[in-house]
């Protein structure tokens, strides 16, 4: 039987102070997430006067009620899952061969295109070049301007291939081409059944990036039936920045459904806000996961 390790003083106070930060951050994490869900719930005027701080009061579905039945926020929702799912699908059959091309000690210049890639890290084209020749290539107001420009991050690729490299064993990929096996064989049938973690991990954050998007769509989209859902939320905010300016310019008729309607809004925004989270909320545990193993291989390696 081992003796048991007594804790000392100091490690009862290290692990009292761990406890504290933890309940801090978990503190300062959870309070925006339950204000915006009160919000969603509670009657503006009461949010906007500061009396709804924490917990919801004068409860209200109105939010909900006109998110739910807006055509134009659906059709966003419905534009932003389409972008998400094939942004995300492009994302992975760019980033993994790369990745695997670039962790594959035989593959010829290897350093050279390592380099090359590194170098887009720290120096970029700019908007103005870029929309140019998204444009002579003739995706404006297409969903493949949002999709294309952004078709691999350096850093996504770099932390894959560091996967491939630390997590698919040399002697096996040995082995398999001895057997006959073609690389292109190798890399579907072999490494990608071993790399879900990598590939999970790397899925999530295309994803949310797709998701969370709008600054693409700004620039590229003309056709509001187009817009993603974060673009339509975008809209909704500047209309309720708008309408609380306009009501202090004219008279008080108008002054007063100006402030209606820029309550509204702010209602509708934090309805929006709760509708346009939960689908990533939703996904995260089922790759909750792969998530913390891909994340975490790696760094110990030998």
């Amino acid at each position: 039987m081992g003796t048991a390790i007594k804790e000392t003083r100091a490690d009862r106070l290290f692990l009292l102070c761990n406890y504290a930060f933890v309940t801090v951050a978990l503190l300062v994490v959870t309070y925006p997430l339950l204000y915006i869900v009160s919000a969603s719930i509670s009657n503006p005027k009461l949010v906007a006067s500061g009396e709804m701080w924490l917990w919801p009061k004068d409860i209200t579905f109105e939010g909900y009620k006109r998110v739910f039945n807006s055509r134009q926020i659906w059709n966003g929702y419905a534009n932003t899952i389409l972008y998400t799912l094939a942004g995300t699908a492009v994302n992975l059959l760019v980033t993994l061969p790369a990745a695997y091309a670039l962790s594959r000690k035989d593959f010829v210049f290897r350093n050279f295109f390592t380099g090359m890639f590194m170098v887009t890290m720290f120096f970029g084209g700019g908007l103005v070049p870029t929309y140019l020749l998204v444009k002579e290539l003739g995706m404006i107001n297409t969903m493949w301007a949002l999709i294309i420009p952004s078709a691999a991050s350096i850093w996504n690729i770099v932390v894959t291939r560091t996967f491939f490299q630390s997590a698919i064993p040399t002697e096996l990929q040995e082995a398999a081409q001895m057997d006959g096996c073609t690389n292109l064989r190798l890399f579907i049938r072999i490494v990608l059944p071993l790399s879900l973690p990598i590939i999970a991990v790397m899925a999530l954050f295309y994803g949310v990036g797709h998701w969370n998007s709008y600054f693409s769509a700004l620039i590229y989209l003309n056709d509001s039936g187009k817009y993603p859902l974060q673009l339509v939320l975008r809209q909704i905010l500047v209309l309720q920045e708008m309408s609380a300016q306009g009501g202090t310019m004219v008279d008080a008729a108008t002054a007063t459904a100006a402030n209606t309607k820029a309550e509204i809004a702010a209602l509708v925004k934090y309805a929006v806000i709760i509708v346009s989270t939960l689908p990533v909320i939703a996904v995260y545990p089922f790759l909750q996961r792969y998530f913390v193993q891909g994340v975490l291989i790696g760094s110990l390696k030998g």
